[in-house]
């Protein structure tokens, strides 16, 4: 089905406003003495609403012992046994440094002392088992809300290239150079596209689409007018452009910007 499409005046009201349903449903599990499973992307287009989750776990002082970050991608490399790893924690384009320091860091130092989010409930996909990921998830229960964003020139969501299998389950991904190019924005240290990885783990289509009770792509600024403009009026996966599996998610939102928004196309 096609997404429910929202349009905000600049990303910082669109973050504000995703933050505040995060923020509700953090609220309302602990409440309820239950886990919260966030699923987060790296990258720019979701830091707003990290930025403004943070504001109002400060203004709010929530707790957020029972909040758990799903991350999911990183990059990894490959030794010359052909056997893969994650990359330093410690180098500039790591999705774990990432998420500690855009994520989880800033949110355990607004949150009130003693009920910040426990080290082990800051998850990623182990490159030595790919396959464990998707049962980790199922095990707890699913994905409360699953935070997307879709590649500016080729669609991919996560590290999902154009081509992926609607079957696709978390495992290891030969980087698409589209992917790759992308990168160079979102990891601006990145010298040339030479120096970024040619692969990575990533959860996968299924993973997104079966896992998650409610999915939020966010399409913040003018470089996300083609992608709003073909996730806007998909009611169904498409292969060539993975984000899509928005469509076939549960409770699906496309949370856009005016910027997004500069491309007029047939809604209907």
């Amino acid at each position: 089905m096609k997404p429910e499409l929202v349009v905000f005046s600049d990303a910082r009201e669109l973050g504000r406003a995703l933050a505040g349903e995060i923020a509700d449903g953090i609220e309302s599990a602990g409440a309820d003495g239950r886990r919260y499973l966030l699923g987060c992307p790296g990258g720019r287009s979701p830091r707003t609403t990290y930025e403004a989750l943070v504001e109002l776990v400060a203004e709010r002082n929530i707790t957020l012992s029972h909040l758990t970050i799903v991350m999911m991608d990183d990059y990894v490399v490959q030794d010359d046994d052909g056997v893969f790893a994650a990359v330093s924690p410690d180098a500039h384009f790591s999705v774990a440094r990432f998420a500690h320091d855009v994520i989880v860091n800033p949110l355990n130092a607004a949150a009130p002392s003693g009920g910040g989010i426990h080290p082990d409930n800051v998850w990623f996909p182990n490159p030595a088992s790919p396959e464990v990921y998707d049962q980790q998830i199922s095990d707890s229960g699913g994905i409360d809300l699953f935070i997307l964003a879709s590649g500016d020139s080729d669609g991919h969501v996560a590290f999902n290239p154009p081509g992926t299998s609607a079957d696709s389950r978390t495992r290891i991904i030969d980087l698409a150079d589209t992917t790759r190019s992308d990168n160079l924005g979102t990891f601006p240290d990145f010298a040339s596209l030479a120096d970024v990885p040619h692969h990575g783990i990533s959860v996968g289509i299924a993973t997104i689409r079966e896992l998650s009770r409610r999915v939020v792509l966010v399409a913040p600024g003018s470089a996300k007018a083609m992608a709003v403009k073909r996730l806007a009026v998909a009611s169904t996966y498409e292969s060539d452009w993975p984000a899509t599996v928005l469509s076939d998610c549960s409770r699906p939102s496309l949370y856009a910007d005016a910027s997004a928004m500069k491309e007029q196309f047939d809604s209907e």
